[in-house]
C-alpha cells in the first residue's frame, strides 16, 4: 500500500479491526478558516478525503472531530468535515459560553456531543470555565471533554464530582507513564471511571510517552490501568493528522501500530470490540440513524 499523508507505515493493522469500529479523537484543518492569535500549532490542511484513505487502511468506518486548538471557538473546520462525512461521524467543538440557545441547538444538528475545553495547549478557555459550560451544554446530554496538565487536573476533584454532564479525558489524562500511578490525579480519574461520571481516550500516547513513540512500553501499565478500572468507559483516538509531529516534537506516528497497541493492552477481543465499537455508540449515538442538516444551512446559527 502506498504512504498516507500524516501517518507513517503503509500495512494495515495486524489485529483484525471489528465492523463500525471508530476513532474518537481526530482533527481536519483547513486553510480556508484562520488560526485564532496565539495559537502555538499550525499544522497544514488535513482534509476528510485523506482521512478516509487512512480509514480503509486501518478498517475503520466511524470517526469523531474535534476541533483543533489552531482555531479557537471558530468550529467551521469541524463542521465543514462533519458535513463532508455525514452520520458515520460526531464532534466536538469548542464554545466560549455565550452562545445563544439556537446556535449550541445547531451544533447539535450537526453532530456535535460534546465541548472540549483545551487547558494545555489551548489560547481560548479557563479552568474557572469547567462548571458554567458543563451547566450550559447539559440540556443537550453533552460531555465536557478536559486537556489539562495532570497537576491542575489533581486540583479538580470537588468540581468535577458535580459536574451534571459525563467528562471525558483527553490524552490518557495527559499522565506521563513514569509517574502517574504516583500522581493524584490518576486516582481521579480512576474514581470517576469507576462511578460511571467520566470516560477516556487511549489517544496520544506518543504525546505522553517519554520517547514520543507509539509502542513505547512504558504506556503499557497505564492505558491497561484505565481499561481494568472500567472497560466500559474507555475510548480509542488515534489523533490524526498528529499536529504535534508536524511540529517536529516526535516522529510522525503509525496509526495501524496504535491500533495494534490498543489489542495489545485489551488483551482480549471483546474488550477491544467494546472499546473500538460499543463505547462510542454509548457516548456518541452512533446507532441513530437520523440524517444530519448540511453544513451550509449551520452556518447563520453556527
Amino acid at each position: 500500500m502506498a504512504a498516507l499523508a500524516y501517518t507513517s507505515g503503509t500495512a494495515h493493522p495486524v489485529s483484525p479491526v471489528p465492523l463500525h469500529a471508530c476513532d474518537c479523537h481526530i482533527h481536519v484543518y483547513d486553510a480556508r478558516f484562520p488560526a485564532v492569535p496565539g495559537a502555538t500549532l499550525l499544522p497544514p490542511d488535513a482534509s476528510v478525503e485523506q482521512y478516509r484513505a487512512l480509514q480503509a487502511r486501518l478498517g475503520t468506518s466511524r470517526a469523531v472531530l474535534v476541533t483543533p486548538s489552531t482555531y479557537g471557538t471558530d468550529n467551521h473546520s469541524m463542521l465543514a468535515g462533519l458535513a463532508a462525512m455525514g452520520d458515520q461521524a460526531r464532534g466536538v467543538a469548542v464554545i466560549d459560553g455565550n452562545e445563544s440557545d439556537s446556535a449550541l441547538q445547531a451544533l447539535h444538528h450537526a453532530g456535535v456531543r460534546g465541548i472540549r475545553l483545551n487547558l494545555s495547549r489551548g489560547v481560548v478557555g479557563h479552568i474557572d470555565q469547567i462548571a458554567p459550560i458543563a451547566s450550559r451544554i447539559a440540556q443537550w446530554n453533552w460531555h465536557l471533554q478536559l486537556l489539562m496538565p495532570s497537576d491542575q487536573l489533581a486540583l479538580q476533584a470537588e468540581i468535577l464530582t458535580r459536574l451534571p454532564v459525563q467528562i471525558v479525558f483527553d490524552h490518557m489524562a495527559r499522565l506521563q507513564p513514569g509517574q502517574a500511578f504516583n500522581h493524584p490525579a490518576h486516582a481521579l480519574v480512576l474514581r470517576l471511571l469507576r462511578e460511571g461520571r467520566a470516560w477516556v481516550k487511549l489517544s496520544g500516547g506518543y504525546i505522553v510517552s517519554g520517547s514520543g513513540r507509539t509502542d513505547d512500553p512504558a504506556i503499557d501499565p497505564l492505558a491497561r490501568s484505565y481499561i481494568h478500572a472500567a472497560p466500559d468507559r474507555v475510548l480509542w483516538g488515534s489523533d490524526w493528522p498528529h499536529a504535534t509531529a508536524s511540529a517536529g516534537l516526535h516522529p510522525m506516528p503509525d496509526d495501524a501500530q496504535q491500533i495494534d497497541r490498543l489489542a495489545h493492552w485489551a488483551q482480549d477481543n471483546e474488550v477491544f470490540r467494546q472499546i473500538l465499537v460499543r463505547n462510542p455508540e454509548q457516548l456518541y449515538g452512533f446507532t441513530s440513524h437520523t440524517s444530519l442538516p448540511s453544513f451550509a444551512n449551520l452556518q447563520e446559527t453556527s
